[in-house]
């Protein structure tokens, strides 16, 4: 079943679900996540720290790019900063493959904020995976000490 890679590869993704990232949707090289800015994100400028940002553009692009079984890891990424995000706005992180070849692809990742006045874009995002093939790990790991 599509997309199962990926909901297995999150469940057991605490840095991701820690900040209170929820994967919304993930399949056949697409993923969709969502987060919300909270007072620990923010930064001296008193809008969201790009850290942030970046860490749920590649947990959405990583469910995109494991969405298809075989274990895939980024083999690089940018992104480019379009609008601030602030406390309280919740963004939406929306990856879509654009190519795969031999152990590779490039996907791409668009950041908005979900407002009422529409969707704002933050960020976009391209990161480049690598398939390394060893399955997801079923269960959390427990080495303790070891990052």
């Amino acid at each position: 079943m599509a997309g199962n890679a990926a909901h297995e590869m999150f469940a057991v993704d605490e840095a991701s679900r820690a900040l209170g990232i929820e994967l919304i949707e993930a399949g056949e090289g697409r993923a969709v996540a969502g987060m919300r800015v909270t007072a620990t994100m923010v930064n001296g400028h008193d809008i969201a720290h790009g850290g942030y940002v970046f860490l749920l553009a590649d947990t959405t692009f990583a469910c995109a790019c494991n969405s298809h079984g075989p274990v895939a890891v980024a083999a690089g990424a940018e992104i480019s900063f379009v609008a601030a995000a602030r406390l309280g706005d919740r963004l939406v992180a929306t990856a879509e493959e654009r190519t795969r070849y031999g152990r590779n692809g490039i996907y791409d990742v668009t950041v908005h904020r979900d407002d009422p006045a529409g969707r704002t874009v933050v960020a976009e995002f391209r990161g480049r995976s690598r398939v390394i093939g060893r399955s997801v790990p079923a269960e959390p790991r427990t080495d303790e000490g070891v990052t």
